[in-house]
């Protein structure tokens, strides 16, 4: 197998790069440094260009330096560079207006030790996302960039032994994980550039709409939209990342989970907004129609996104087509996509 795209490390280093064939030393060497999972190249999609992202992997990889120096300048030094901090969500936002048409598609590899840090920087990415489908702007998206770029600040304060526990925390590590808000808050409001409004959304991003959420129990209205925003954001991105305990979930699992929390736990408005942004099918996604064909999905349709455009690549008996043709579904009122296929129904088709 090849390396579809490259690895970074939360330094911006490359670990892996693209097109990189893969064997066995690597693989290991990988799960040594906690990378989870790559992307690879595969005899159906490996002829696609790489799809346009909302934000450029050059702005995202800068913004998760910076994240990661942040911290380690808050954890070493006692500071948080603001300017630092201010530059790289103001690039965010001008990635995100001048990309207002993109949704959002291919998530990231992350190491199990760089967690917080990408984590930080798609909740942001989400998060501006949402509150433009909520004709946020100017002031207001950059007091939720910086809070929501900034929501776990407080991890720093937490034994990275139960961050990256791989068992089921004990009721007293729970507790402890459930300090980072306050901690969070109380290291943001201390900063003068920093909007109060921003350090509350460190404070509230684990409240529940229904009042069951921590560190002060809110509910509803009681809870500011930002951090409203922000809730929906970190629970739809952590879905979606391996996880010492557990394997990330799919783009199509999460947003169900998504779906069942909002207007009880997740506010349904804001749910509703991070949700019309969301790639269901992202480009590169093997999918089977209703037909019995199977194809690739080569464009996304931010008005209907259950209904993108496929290439047509094997027939209903799963014979290689020897040309491939591409269908508009928005235009098909009778064809639909059945399913995503997983590695291991790919492999049994090539088979």
């Amino acid at each position: 197998m090849q390396v579809a795209r490259s690895i970074y490390s939360g330094n911006g280093r490359v670990l892996l790069n693209a097109g990189v064939e893969l064997t066995d030393t690597i693989i290991l060497r990988l799960i040594t440094i906690g990378i989870p999972s790559v992307y690879i190249m595969d005899p159906i999609s490996d002829t696609y260009d790489e799809p346009k992202q909302v934000v450029s992997e050059e702005v995202r990889l800068e913004t998760i330096k910076t994240v990661k120096e942040t911290f380690n300048s808050l954890e070493q030094e006692r500071k948080i560079n603001t300017h630092l901090v201010n530059h790289v969500v103001s690039n965010l936002i001008d990635e995100i207006l001048s990309n207002q048409q993109v949704l959002m598609g291919l998530t990231d590899i992350r190491s199990y030790d760089d967690y917080t840090f990408g984590h930080s920087v798609n909740v942001c990415i989400l998060s501006l996302m949402t509150a433009l489908s909520l004709q946020y702007h100017d002031l207001k998206l950059k007091e939720l960039g910086i809070g929501a770029l900034l929501h776990d600040i407080g991890k720093i304060a937490i034994s990275t032994d139960i961050l990256n526990k791989a068992d089921d925390l004990s009721q007293e590590e729970y507790e402890e994980i459930k300090k980072h808000a306050a901690y969070g808050y109380d290291i943001l409001r201390k900063y003068e550039d920093i909007p109060l409004l921003s350090a509350h959304i460190a404070l509230q991003h684990h409240e529940r709409f229904d009042g069951k959420g921590y560190p002060r129990n809110l509910e509803g209205d009681n809870i500011h939209e930002y951090a409203k925003i922000v809730a929906v954001a970190d629970v739809y991105d952590a879905l979606l990342a391996d996880r010492p305990y557990r394997s990330c979930y799919t783009v199509n699992q999460a947003i169900t989970i998504l779906k069942r929390m909002s207007g009880i736990h997740l506010d349904e408005r804001c749910t509703t907004a991070l949700i019309s942004n969301i790639a269901i099918y992202p480009i590169g996604t093997i999918v089977e129609l209703n037909t019995g064909t199977i194809g690739i999905v080569s464009d996304v349709n931010r008005d209907f996104p259950t209904r993108p455009n496929v290439r047509i690549i094997y027939d209903k008996t799963t014979r290689k087509l020897c040309h491939s043709h591409e269908v508009n579904l928005a235009n098909m009122s009778t064809v639909m996509i059945t399913r995503s296929l997983t590695e291991m129904d790919i492999t049994s088709i090539l088979k």
